[in-house]
């Protein structure tokens, strides 16, 4: 049964890729991008690009199960609106009418926990109401829609996996470039503020995935992917020091002060015309809360995460 990954060369699908759990796995890279994949040539590849619904039917051709990890996942409020909805959304459109037009049996979306109404301090699952705020989780939950919507149509086994911040070797994202700003010295010591946050090893992601695409009790459904364990910013941050060998730190930059901060970055990047290092959104990322629970699929799949964070920072780096 032949397997299609778009997203191929990005971080879940590269390491989605590398896992061997595909059988015929085909990777779906875009038509005038130059992507490379970097893990070598041991893998099939086919042109497709989300907006292209043309190359999409091509892609979509003899495949049995889609995993469709590409996307536009630039998430601060800074990002491109326009290119959240026509990527992921509107892409995700095209590859759900190319699938089922296809014949396509099995479609997994990877969506994420921005998809949901922020939780503020609460610890939430897939049953927390209201809308999503950000262009990106906007988009994400439409595509959500469409994706169960096609499930129906389509007669095809459909699924949604809601992550949170995903963290592990090869990734690109806050964890890792705040391990990177820690080892340069320059990522100021957090304070414990008792705040919530949820994250997810990349390995885990990828037996979630496996799961939900082969048992029938995930058809039709929306999944939280996260540790059940929460951390809080100084937990995470004390865990990154400890897995780069770095000195324990014993003095701490206030909360007030670095809000102070976020919020002098917002006045000097309105008067420089651009992003600062340093702003209330990021600073909020820190200090704030983002709680999901992966209770649903724990019952119902019996998943379990098995990455602790001390075990995932050291693979991480």
């Amino acid at each position: 049964m032949r397997t299609l990954v778009t997203g191929a060369t990005g971080f879940i699908g590269q390491r989605l890729l590398r896992s061997g759990v595909l059988q015929s796995a085909i990777a779906m890279v875009r038509n005038n991008s130059g992507d490379v994949l970097p893990f070598g040539t041991s893998f099939n590849m086919v042109y497709g690009d989300l907006l292209d619904p043309t190359s999409l039917h091509k892609a979509c051709t003899n495949i049995h199960t889609i995993f469709h990890c590409a996307g536009y996942a630039h998430a601060f409020t800074t990002s491109n609106p326009d290119a959240h909805w026509n990527i992921n959304f509107k892409g995700t459109q095209n590859l759900l009418k190319a699938a089922g037009q296809a014949g396509v049996k099995r479609f997994v979306f990877l969506s994420s926990v921005k998809a949901m109404a922020e939780p503020g301090q609460k610890c939430i699952t897939e049953s927390w109401a209201g809308p999503p705020i950000t262009a990106y989780g906007q988009a994400k939950c439409a595509a959500e829609d469409a994706v169960l919507e096609a499930g129906s149509k389509y007669d095809m086994h459909v699924v949604n996996l809601r992550l949170a911040m995903v963290y592990g070797s090869g990734g690109h994202g806050n964890l890792e470039r705040m391990a990177h700003a820690i080892q340069a010295g320059w990522f100021p010591p957090l304070p414990e503020t008792g705040n919530k946050r949820s994250l997810v090893h990349i390995d885990d992601v990828i037996a979630a995935m496996q799961l939900v695409a082969e048992h029938p009790k995930a058809n039709g459904k929306t999944y939280i992917i996260a540790d059940p364990q929460i951390y809080s910013g100084h937990e995470i941050y004390i865990a990154l020091r400890k897995a780069l060998n770095l000195k324990p730190v014993y003095l701490y930059v206030p909360a007030w002060l670095l809000r102070t901060g976020g919020y002098t970055g917002d006045i000097l990047g309105k008067v420089l015309g651009r992003t600062m290092p340093i702003t209330t959104e990021i600073v909020e990322r820190l200090l704030g809360s983002a709680c999901f629970l992966p209770t649903c699929i724990e019952q119902e799949l019996g998943w379990q995460a098995q990455i602790e964070l001390e075990s995932g920072l050291q693979e991480m780096l």
